[in-house]
């Protein structure tokens, strides 16, 4: 009897050992589930999905790092976010300023909207100008929302002889020994350079400014000349290229023209102002402008087809 009651008490412990596993193992699983289920919650990829971002825009940003991912949790949901991201000159610190300007402008593509906002485009001339970056030498940037101070004086202007210009002229001698150089190049090819502008000081470019705003008024005079400090003649590294009988209106037609077109980036002169570039440099077409920016930047440029103020923006300024 002893051993039967013996028995019976060890089956209802065995049952009752069975059950606290099942339970114990059952809670192990609840937390093991409540922990991965936590952390699912926790995941990017869940955040971002909940966000409303979809296959290649949540697989595109689920590769960028967490600064990134944070960043875009922290905005409303944008279908074009990811697309801004994707552009070749995409500036993450103007990420608001792009979905900002693409609000008023949606029917402009998407690289273009980069490129507005990086050079301060979205802003109207003048507005919100900065004083440019003197010590960046040769690749400072003058336009209408860069600026160099009225007592600005460049070192080592020097003269340029009669036989390269008309009247009298100044620029730079690192340019001027380039030009030179392009000069020789273009002689020995046909072609006839002549410089008809350079260096101008900031009183000089006061006078001209303000004969156009006495003849036509400000509005129109801003888009005749640079207002004083926002010339690139006061950097010395600008001048303006002719050739024998040709007006600023007809040197694209020129040869000279096309010669540089193919070649002044080889002594490390760029078109300042080309054509249809007006909304990103503030200029029409000037085929008579050339910039000085050495010729490894100037290589670059013409490579890449942009701006020195898409150039500056990007690559230096970023």
């Amino acid at each position: 009897m002893a051993k039967r009651r013996l028995k019976k008490n060890v089956k209802i412990g065995l049952i009752a050992l069975a059950g606290t596993v099942v339970i114990t193992t059952g809670i192990i699983i609840g937390v093991k589930k409540n922990k991965e289920h936590q952390k699912l919650l926790a995941s990017y990829e869940y955040k971002l999905e909940n966000h409303g971002y979809k296959d290649e825009a949540l697989e595109y940003l689920l590769s960028q790092d967490d600064t990134i991912k944070d960043l875009v949790l922290e905005k409303d949901y944008n279908e074009h976010l990811v697309d801004f991201f994707k552009q070749k000159y995409f500036i993450l610190k103007n990420l608001d300023a792009y979905l900002e300007y693409y609000q008023k402008h949606d029917s402009e593509s998407l690289d273009h909207i980069v490129s507005i906002v990086n050079v301060k485009a979205n802003y109207d001339y003048y507005d919100n100008a900065i004083e440019t970056k003197i010590d960046d030498g040769k690749l400072m940037l003058v336009n209408k929302y860069h600026y160099l101070p009225e007592n600005y004086d460049p070192s080592d202007i020097v003269d340029v002889k009669n036989w390269y210009c008309y009247g009298e002229n100044k620029m730079k001698n690192e340019a001027y020994q380039k030009f030179i150089e392009m000069f020789d190049a273009a002689k020995n090819s046909d072609k006839k350079l002549i410089i008809s502008s350079g260096y101008r000081t900031y009183d000089e470019q006061k006078e001209t400014y303000n004969r156009y705003v006495d003849r036509y008024g400000v509005k129109k005079a801003d888009t005749l000349a640079a207002r004083p400090g926002f010339s690139e003649y006061q950097t010395g590294y600008t001048i303006d290229i002719t050739t024998n009988n040709a007006t600023k209106d007809t040197f694209a037609d020129t040869e000279e023209f096309k010669w540089l077109e193919d070649n002044s980036y080889k002594y490390g002169f760029i078109l300042r102002y080309p054509k249809d570039k007006k909304d990103i440099t503030g200029y029409d077409f000037e085929p008579c402008r050339y910039r000085y920016v050495g010729v490894e930047v100037a290589t670059k440029i013409h490579n890449l087809g942009i701006t020195f103020d898409e150039y500056y923006a990007y690559y230096l300024a970023n």
